[in-house]
């Protein structure tokens, strides 16, 4: 994990939109329709070498594959882990709380982005049998084509990112959940052992702690307790990798909704720093969540940590201004120290792969230049040398 003592570096959660010809070949591919295998392999890498290279040219300082080659959490995780059936029907109890408060928003919503505007349908998986992993060829494939996208590049850093154990599905095979999350990580943790061998940062995706403390209907307890084990899980699939090759982001997913529901940071953040990652990525430039950057008034991060807050948002096509970019990289350094504060994003631009992702292609990169612009402005006045 790149910390700079010479600047605000930047940084953004990881997926971002695919071109329209990646996602027709990944369409066929997906729904079992005849597709050329060479082209589509051809066009993944395309796409990351694209994509590597706008991340580089519009302020990204830490870069990543864009997830090109993945549709998304379902698709990913039936390709790479055995021991998983799909049941397919509507995932129960998506965003519930708010769905309940505001039935006719989320109805539209689904309809239109989200759910109905996926490449292919989010069909939950349950574990009917051993977890292994069979993703071998899949992150050998993200790796090269990351690795040659990359040739030429001067990056500060490279992350890929990857599931955590809680996100996978559910469990109808093992005696406890404890046992399940267990073989989920020890499964994943071959996938997180090569992005790691392989030189990059590993970037874990978990929007499913915030979901259990904004959704579910276990009491305050439950919760903490649900949440423990969550992390002792993915601590053993992170074990025998530093700290410092790990980055841990946990957002409250896509959702441009009221979110009045969205669990406060100050009910998570003592569980997520029991993570063991050298980084940690969190939303906090959206309205529901800009003012807690006050957490880190009561909250002291560990020695040798990094945060990396959003500074921009995927829940709005508004293009922040450099200035209140600036603003919100400040307000987190002069609590936590500037050297230990990354610009980032609250969560990822497409992290399901579709052809209307909510932010639309052409205002990503737009963010990202006034992301570059404001921690130009940072760093000035932050009075790193220069």
């Amino acid at each position: 994990m790149q910390i700079s003592t010479e600047r605000i570096l930047t940084t953004h959660c990881g997926s971002l939109p695919r071109p329209s010809h990646l996602l027709d070949l990944m369409k066929a591919k997906i729904t079992g329709q005849p597709y050329d295998a060479g082209a589509y392999d051809s066009e993944v890498r395309q796409a990351v070498a694209d994509v590597v290279r706008r991340q580089a040219d519009n302020g990204i300082d830490i870069l990543t594959d864009g997830e090109q080659s993945k549709p998304g959490f379902y698709a990913y995780v039936s390709e790479r882990l055995g021991g998983f059936e799909p049941r397919p029907g509507p995932r129960a109890g998506v965003f519930a709380a708010e769905v309940n408060a505001f039935p006719e928003y989320y109805k539209q919503y689904f309809s239109q982005a989200m759910l109905g505007a996926t490449l292919v349908p989010m069909v939950p998986f349950v574990c009917t049998g051993p977890i292994l992993y069979r993703g071998q060829e899949a992150v050998r494939r993200d790796i090269e084509n990351l690795k040659a996208a990359l040739n030429g590049a001067h990056p500060a850093d490279v992350f890929m990112p990857a599931v955590a154990p809680s996100g996978v599905g559910k469990n109808e095979y093992y005696k406890s959940d404890e046992e399940y999350l267990h073989a989920v990580s020890d499964a994943l943790r071959e996938e997180y052992r090569a992005i790691v061998d392989a030189g990059f940062v590993v970037q874990i995706d978990d929007p499913f702690l915030t979901e259990l403390y904004s959704y579910s209907s276990l009491d305050a307890a439950e919760k903490r307790k649900t949440a423990e084990m969550y992390v002792n899980a993915l601590n053993y699939g992170l074990r025998g990798i530093a700290p410092e090759n790990v980055r841990y982001h946990t957002c409250y997913g896509i959702n441009e909704g009221p979110r009045i529901h969205d669990a406060p940071l100050a009910d998570i953040i003592d569980v997520v720093l029991n993570v063991n990652a050298g980084a940690y990525s969190f939303e906090a430039a959206n309205p529901r969540h800009e003012h807690e950057y006050h957490v880190w008034e009561k909250v002291k991060l560990p020695d040798g940590k990094a945060i990396i807050p959003g500074v921009i948002t995927h829940a709005s096509n508004i293009v922040e201004h450099p200035e209140l970019i600036a603003e919100r990289i400040l307000r987190y350094a002069n609590l936590v120290g500037r050297e230990n504060v990354i610009a980032g994003s609250d969560c990822g631009f497409s992290s399901q792969a579709t052809h209307t992702p909510e932010i639309h292609p052409t205002v990503v990169w737009a963010k990202f230049r006034a992301m570059a612009e404001g921690a130009r402005l940072a760093t000035k006045q932050l009075g790193f040398p220069q």
